[in-house]
């Protein structure tokens, strides 16, 4: 019970949220949360599945059975696009090759790359 309510813990804490503010987000209290977080309670199914999808992460991860978020079975796939076709649309164009968006994503990257070094 620990290990899950370590996991929950640095789950909140990896987006600086407060117990608080994340019982309002998930529909719980936050007496709940620092239950849950102190191993003192174990949150339902319902619940862990609000995590799971709110930090987009396998149950597996935060049941500790693996370290990787995307756990064992489950692949992270951000929605690009699902309810806004505008944005896929956007992310289609800077990958064509022939799009004039494509030179300026490539010379974006760069100069993000290009400032991650220093």
């Amino acid at each position: 019970m620990k290990q899950l309510g370590n996991r929950l813990r640095a789950l909140r804490e990896s987006i600086g949220i407060s117990q608080a503010k994340f019982a309002d987000v998930i529909g719980s209290t936050q007496s709940s949360i620092n239950r849950y977080e102190n191993g003192q309670a174990t949150p339902t199914v319902e619940l862990l599945r609000k995590y799971a999808d709110y930090f987009d992460v396998s149950m597996d991860y935060i049941f500790a059975r693996c370290d990787e978020p995307q756990g064992k079975l489950y692949q992270a796939k951000p929605p690009v696009g699902e309810g806004n076709p505008e944005l896929a649309q956007f992310v289609e164009m800077c990958f064509d090759p022939s799009s004039p968006m494509n030179d300026k994503l490539k010379k974006t990257l760069l100069q993000m790359l290009g400032e991650a070094k220093t």
